[in-house]
């Protein structure tokens, strides 16, 4: 390119000016977001864009897509998880895949049972099972409405043809041929032992329903009688004194060894227990004395088995003490605490209290404190195969890795098997009766599932005879049906599941559940079919308030998404989720949505200048270096995009386009390409450049902001791509980098900015003419080559390019 040459700015101007009057966009001056993404979400819906193609030759994608509970409108928390899943499907889609994206709602929980009870104001312990589950079938219909309509307004691409629901026959059927499978492999026991309770939902629970929450307490010295002297142990629970079976300390204590064989009075309620050792008591906390109470904690327990202690079971299943506590009965356990150290005070038998940090288990649903009652409930073994358990999570790829630990972590400290029953009403109803005349239980045949025992009979007489028999009341854990989700989906066990589908491809979900959904799917996985259930887990955080803490329904403590939809957008809302890191929790920052606005009308704006100038679909022609270079950089920010992705690495993805859309074609190309386009009416080979960038860069911010990008692809593209939808388009096939150009191209970036530097330290336009400038750079040989770019680019008459240091003169 010749130096000497100089733009004919008052040409290039009078062009330009002349093209602004005459031409014409199909994309509006100023886009209305809620009109455009209301039109989008329908005509996806309609037309069945995301729907799955049994008939596809493509590889397929299967998801194993977390079913939202039906329990409310969905939160913040849960429009930053589910966009984050649907950033994955949107992206296989393009990435050539047959993406398998299925929906359930979650409906037959704890969660949906309370839900109702709050909304009407009832509790379901008051009514008939039958009466009950009736009012909530018909409130879910409302309460499925709504949580579709979030998610169609998040913009999910799920195929909703697929919908189900954990309470459906055929959910109920999976669940109860899940436990008859079980119960034949002898994985499955029934068994009477203390269990964790809930006073407050008045159902069993399993360790991972169980949560740790700091509280503070006090630890209470108490005056207890043995060989006729005074003994202090300190103990948190006074008011489980008349629940107190023994008192153990260490053998090799010099201050108790004596002791060990005899005789303890237990204050206020003057009967005796004995006083046995155990190495395993810790002589640094409190005197060094445990008082063992039935039960207290799992140390409890485990003393109980051990030694064979009495029993003495003093809380009722509604929290209160029964008959054993004398004149107690009645009482909370709260209440019964203050008036135990009343009484210890007066009587002089309370010495001192101690304030204490104390780590509680509370149940996951309403943070009220668990106990441990004796009950019968069914059971899945658990620790015996933990070992294999960890073997099946090494098999699958977590995102972040850092998270199988985790998982790992969770099996190692598993104390207890699974409880499967829980003393609910609304659930899916345990397949067993029970003979009235020998107490057997009697479970369901395969052929005759789903079955309701309360309202159906056996099909077979008991083993001794008779006809006679007892239903079984309680219903599942919610868990023993979610835990099937991956096979739910793929209709087992109507249909077998095919090996194209199962494993499935990704698990979705919060760290929060890794102990429950992913834990026990993958038993169930390896129990029924000896796989795992999927072959990737993508992780994901939870969205913090600003104490920092989760938001959860349960805390009130929740940002209603459709609020900030209504705010800014559902594309914007996307683009705050696109932020987070895989793992991460992360506390919400509505300047987030803001600035997605502002990427969305930066979108919009180059979209609407681009399309001015491609009125047909430009053939290719001899690009320039200018040209040569975007396009280089457009394949090698789809390469790294696409590796991210693969990697599930959605946020990584996004920043990588960003950066591209922003600071290289928007900045730069678009600023260096204008002189070019009005100064020559034809500039082919720049109209060819912009039509593959700018479609190339819809179809890697789609899977983030899909309602625009559908919304520009149909207005600009549509016509000569003929893909009835962005979203079900392809990526650019790869090609050719012409890396000399890639690096030339930054070169010429760098000159440019240096100069706009120059004209911004000298107060001048950008647009100001300069008749005279000098160039310093190192590689100025090179810079010779795009000369004709950076003066018009610029607007300089005359450049000189001198070899030197980076400067502007």
């Amino acid at each position: 390119m010749a130096l000497e040459k100089k733009p004919n700015f008052k040409e290039i101007e009078s062009k330009s000016n002349k093209s602004k009057r005459f031409a014409s966009s199909r994309l509006s001056p100023k886009p209305n977001f809620k009109e455009i993404e209301s039109r989008w979400q329908k005509w996806w819906l309609d037309k069945k864009i995301f729907k799955f193609d049994p008939k596809s030759k493509k590889s397929i994608f299967a998801n194993d897509t977390p079913p939202p509970t039906i329990s409310g409108r969905l939160h913040i928390g849960h429009a930053l998880n589910y966009t984050l899943f649907d950033f994955v499907a949107r992206y296989k889609r393009l990435a050539g895949f047959n993406v398998f994206y299925p929906i359930g709602w979650d409906d037959n929980g704890q969660p949906t049972e309370r839900y109702v009870e709050k909304k009407l104001g009832i509790k379901s312990k008051d009514m008939p099972r039958s009466k009950f589950n009736k009012i909530v079938i018909n409130e879910l219909k409302d309460a499925e409405k709504l949580v579709k309509e979030d998610s169609v307004a998040f913009g999910m691409s799920y195929d909703w043809s697929t919908l189900y629901k954990t309470i459906s026959p055929q959910s109920i059927k999976a669940a109860q041929t899940s436990f008859l499978d079980l119960h034949k492999k002898d994985l499955v026991y029934r068994a009477e032992e203390p269990m964790l309770w809930c006073p407050h939902c008045q159902t069993v629970l399993s360790q991972a329903d169980v949560e740790d929450k700091q509280r503070a307490t006090k630890l209470n010295y108490i005056k207890f009688k043995a060989n006729k002297k005074d003994i202090l142990i300190a103990t948190t629970r006074p008011e489980l004194l008349p629940a107190c079976v023994a008192i153990f300390v260490h053998p090799d204590d010099k201050r108790y060894k004596k002791l060990i064989g005899k005789k303890a009075t237990v204050p206020l309620f003057d009967y005796q227990i004995p006083i046995k050792a155990s190495k395993d008591i810790d002589l640094e906390f409190g005197t060094g004395i445990l008082m063992v109470c039935t039960f207290g904690d799992k140390a409890d327990i485990e003393k109980w088995k051990k030694h064979k202690l009495p029993l003495k079971i003093i809380v009722t299943k509604e929290g209160k003490l029964n008959k054993l506590a004398g004149k107690y009965k009645g009482l909370t356990l709260a209440e019964a605490r203050k008036k135990i150290l009343k009484y210890l005070t007066a009587e002089k038998l309370l010495v001192k209290q101690e304030p204490l940090q104390q780590t509680v288990g509370v149940c996951w649903r309403c943070h009220e404190a668990v106990e441990f009652l004796v009950t019968k409930q069914w059971m899945i073994n658990l620790i015996d195969y933990k070992k294999e358990f960890i073997k099946q999570g090494r098999k699958i790829k977590w995102h972040p890795k850092f998270f199988r630990a985790r998982y790992e972590d969770w099996i190692n400290n598993l104390g207890w098997d699974w409880v499967v029953s829980r003393q609910r009403h609304f659930g899916v109803p345990i397949p067993v009766w029970y003979c009235k005349k020998c107490n057997e239980a009697v479970v369901a045949d395969l052929k005759n599932l789903p079955v309701d025992p309360e309202t159906d009979k056996p099909k077979k007489k008991c083993k001794c005879g008779s006809k006679d028999f007892e239903p079984e009341h309680d219903v599942f854990d919610t868990w023993m049906t979610s835990s099937l989700t991956p096979e739910i989906a793929l209709s087992w066990p109507d249909k077998k599941l095919s090996s194209k589908f199962f494993p499935m491809d990704l698990r979705s979900s919060g760290h929060d559940i890794i102990r429950t959904w992913a834990f026990y799917t993958i038993v169930k996985a390896f129990y029924h079919f000896k796989k795992i259930p999927w072959k990737h887990a993508m992780i994901n955080g939870m969205v913090l308030d600003p104490k920092g803490r989760p938001m959860h329904k349960s805390l009130g403590n929740v940002v209603s998404p459709r609020n900030m939809i209504e705010k800014y957008s559902s594309d914007a809302m996307r683009y705050w989720a696109s932020n987070v890191s895989l793992g991460e929790d992360i506390p919400f920052q509505e300047k987030e949505l803001a600035r997605g606005m502002k990427i969305l009308i930066k979108l919009w704006n180059v979209s609407r200048f681009v399309e001015l100038h491609l009125k047909t679909k430009p053939k290719k022609s001899k690009l320039k270096t200018i040209d040569q270079w975007i396009l280089g950089r457009l394949h090698q920010t789809l390469e790294q995009y696409q590796k991210y992705f693969d990697n599930y690495q959605p946020s990584k993805a996004r920043k990588e386009i960003e950066m591209f859309f922003l600071h290289e074609f928007a900045d730069f190309y678009l600023e260096m390409v204008k002189h070019r386009l009005y100064g020559d009416e034809k500039a082919n080979e720049v109209k060819y450049t912009l039509y593959q960038c700018l479609l190339g860069i819809l179809k890697m911010w789609a899977p983030f902001i899909p309602h625009i990008t559908e919304e520009i692809y149909q207005q600009t593209f549509k016509s000569a791509e003929k893909d009835k939808s962005i979203h079900i388009s392809a990526f650019p096939k790869k090609t050719k980098i012409d890396k000399k150009a890639v690096k030339l191209g930054k070169l010429t970036v760098e000159a440019v900015a240096a100069i706009r530097k120059y004209k911004a330290d000298n107060n001048m336009s950008l647009g100001k003419e300069i008749e005279k400038l000098t160039l310093y750079h190192p590689k100025v040989s090179e810079l010779k080559k795009v000369a004709d770019d950076i003066k018009g680019t610029m607007r300089i008459k005359e450049l000189h390019l001198k070899k030197g240091k980076l400067k502007v003169k």
